[in-house]
């Protein structure tokens, strides 16, 4: 489980530097060869892949797999804290919701 959450927290960054990097891009091939943070972004969902594949080779793919939402949580506060994007009552209570969810699906599991 701890492999799994791992995994989320780390593409959650891959997300904002996928996002910086986007930023950066421009009509030149080079632009997309040479920006060092669009290959961390990619590097780090590479990254979170290996973790959650680790993860699961032995848990409860029903219950583990619903983990990996949690990224959004990490990548709205990310977003808040690096881009200043807005927080909305919306924004908020999708979260909630995917937290809400998260807790369901692990009691099913008792």
């Amino acid at each position: 489980m701890l492999l799994v959450l791992v995994a989320a927290f780390v593409g959650s960054f891959g997300a904002v530097f996928l996002k910086s990097g986007a930023g950066r891009l421009h009509r030149e091939l080079a632009s997309l060869l040479f920006n060092w943070r669009l290959a961390l972004g990619i590097a780090l969902y590479v990254l979170s892949s290996f973790f959650f594949v680790l993860g699961v080779r032995q848990g409860e793919l029903t219950i583990l797999y619903p983990m990996v939402s949690l990224g959004y949580v990490w990548t709205l506060l990310w977003s808040r804290l690096f881009f200043r994007e807005a927080v909305t009552r919306n924004k908020f209570l999708g979260i909630a919701m995917v937290l809400a969810g998260i807790v369901l699906l692990s009691l099913g599991n008792r």
